[in-house]
């Protein structure tokens, strides 16, 4: 197959959901054509729009085609990690993926490093520019309840931890940002734990059936929270109330965290930070141990106490567990962005 059909499939993908647009290296094709064969790329052209789900028999209705060959491909499509799968019972409901949260994340057990290479090219000199154009936050950042004032009143997607216990199954997957850096640089700044990328519900299905993760208890979840939120990663998750998925993002590999640390850009075009941390100048001695810890920069010593900046500060809550005298705590931000509802 040319590069024509790999084009147009590119530019079928860059109508769904954030997109794939175009460089002027071709890398978005290159990155395609390691990912789909010719036969793929022929299936996949026949499917609806990322937000259309449909059935085997819908889509053979459709396109005049024979159910079971329709089956047999979208099966084979969606067990490469080119096509999300819903199963409920007796039925199969199928939908375009996006290159991100999608593709991309769904290959974590296939890159190499001459991918890696390409996803790295790709993010650095196009999509996130891409992501930048939306103003709108792709990721709620969620600490883990300990770090929050007592007196808070949370709601249900506030609560990470109970959101867990609550969870109908769980994943756990490695993380492909930290596995793309290693593979580019042979590590990335600290060696973050890499097994903490978690998925839940119909996601967490999708891995596990395909083997992108393994299945963990809530416990297991938890323990790996609690082990990232002390090697300092931020738990994010997709910005909607419903929980789907938990990020552990460092700030040297996570492709959002390093449209902030790296490309200088505002943190809520990733980022959605419902919390902040406010310092308690009475108990602070200015001990600096925040400001080593905070991933993004936002703290720093002013005379003989710590200061945030709460336009930089993501509400990770990281600073609360590394802070000898607990000045520090996380509260509701008052200007706050609400997730979008789940559909």
């Amino acid at each position: 197959m040319s590069d024509e059909s790999y084009v147009k499939l590119r530019e079928y993908i860059n109508k769904n959901s954030i997109g794939l647009p175009e460089t002027s290296t071709g890398v978005g094709v290159k990155i395609l054509k390691r990912l789909f064969s010719t036969e793929d790329v022929e299936v996949f052209l026949k499917l609806k729009p990322s937000r259309e789900r449909e059935t085997a028999d819908q889509i053979a209705e459709r396109t005049g085609l024979d159910k079971n060959v329709v089956e047999r491909d979208l099966e084979s499509l969606s067990k490469k990690g080119l096509l999300f799968r819903i199963r409920r019972g007796n039925i199969t409901i199928y939908n375009l993926a996006p290159f991100m949260i999608g593709l991309y994340e769904y290959s974590v057990q296939n890159i190499d490093e001459d991918l890696a290479q390409l996803y790295r090219e790709y993010f650095d000199t196009k999509f996130i520019y891409e992501l930048t154009k939306f103003n709108i936050p792709g990721f709620k950042v969620i600490p883990i309840e300990e770090t929050i004032e007592p007196d808070t009143v949370l709601v249900p997607y506030q609560k990470l931890k109970e959101s867990i216990k609550d969870a109908r199954i769980i994943s756990v997957a490695e993380c492909i940002c930290r596995k793309e850096t290693r593979l580019i640089h042979g590590s990335c700044n600290k060696e973050y734990p890499t097994e903490n990328c978690l998925s839940f519900g119909a996601a967490a299905e999708y891995y596990i059936e395909n083997g992108i993760g393994r299945e963990i208890t809530a416990d297991e979840a938890i323990k790996i929270i609690d082990e990232a939120d002390e090697a300092g990663l931020v738990h994010a998750g997709a910005n909607k109330t419903h929980l789907s998925n938990i990020c552990n993002c460092c700030p040297c590999c996570c492709g959002l965290m390093r449209g902030i640390t790296q490309f200088g850009f505002d943190k809520h075009k990733f980022m959605n930070a419902i919390f902040e941390s406010v310092i308690d100048k009475d108990l602070c001695i200015a001990c600096k141990a925040c400001v080593d810890r905070c991933p993004v920069n936002a703290i720093s010593i002013e005379e003989d106490f710590a200061v945030v900046d709460r336009n930089k500060c993501l509400g990770c809550g990281l600073c609360h567990r590394t802070c000898p005298e607990e000045a520090i705590i996380l509260q509701l931000r008052e200007d706050r962005m609400e997730p979008f509802p789940s559909l």
